[in-house]
């Protein structure tokens, strides 16, 4: 049996100690690792009949969960691991809906790794048990995965509120300074908290996030 697999992490260090992993078995070939999930998706169209790929979450670029959701649409026949160092719920959540087949702690060891992917490679899920746990949560309590980091309490003032309806409308500055007998650099004041308060950095993410959380 030679299983080919391909990994793809930003950080060179982690590919070869995976790589070091692997070299203890000899059903595994190591076909190629990648350093984002663009380079990935360039190195698979000249090698695509790769049987697994292990997947970092956290990278520049393309990270694992948008590569994920890629791959399994050109070649769903591949498998996917997720091998990171978080298992937060909102990661974990992610990758299973872009389609990855498995979700391993990169602290472990050869021999739960091997199984993780023969595994996966027939059929089952590999899962970390403290990922699994998680996992298990999440669907029990399916509210709890509308992120609840965008649930954060988020407190706008009435004024803040005004200024974001109208924002949500299209208007500019100067529209919203009229209407709200305000002046320019009044309003610009309002914007500048709403964005800090909603962690976002521009209208359109102030308008979808507000939406999101009921804001307005």
């Amino acid at each position: 049996m030679n299983i080919k697999i391909a990994i793809v992490d930003d950080n060179t260090f982690l590919i070869n100690t995976v790589k070091e992993k692997l070299s203890f078995f000899d059903d595994f070939n190591v076909k190629f690792s990648a350093i984002h999930g663009s380079d990935l998706i360039t190195q698979l169209e000249d090698n695509h009949h790769i049987d697994l790929i292990l997947m970092d979450i956290e990278m520049p670029v393309l990270n694992g969960i948008e590569s994920t959701a890629i791959v399994k649409q050109k070649y769903p026949h591949i498998k996917i691991i997720m091998l990171t160092v978080f298992d937060n719920d909102e990661n974990i959540f992610n990758a299973i809906k872009a389609g990855a087949d498995g979700y391993l702690l990169k602290e472990i060891n050869a021999k739960d790794l091997h199984d993780g992917i023969i595994d996966t490679l027939n059929g089952g899920a590999a899962m970390n048990p403290s990922i699994a746990l998680k996992t298990l949560k999440l669907l029990r309590n399916p509210l709890s995965i509308d992120n609840e980091k965008d649930k954060e309490d988020i407190k706008l003032s009435n004024r803040e509120t005004e200024v974001l309806e109208h924002l949500s409308k299209g208007l500019n500055y100067t529209q919203i300074a009229s209407n709200l007998i305000l002046s320019s650099g009044t309003v610009r004041k309002h914007i500048e908290n709403i964005y800090r308060k909603l962690q976002v950095h521009n209208k359109l993410e102030a308008v979808q996030k507000a939406k999101r959380n009921n804001l307005i």
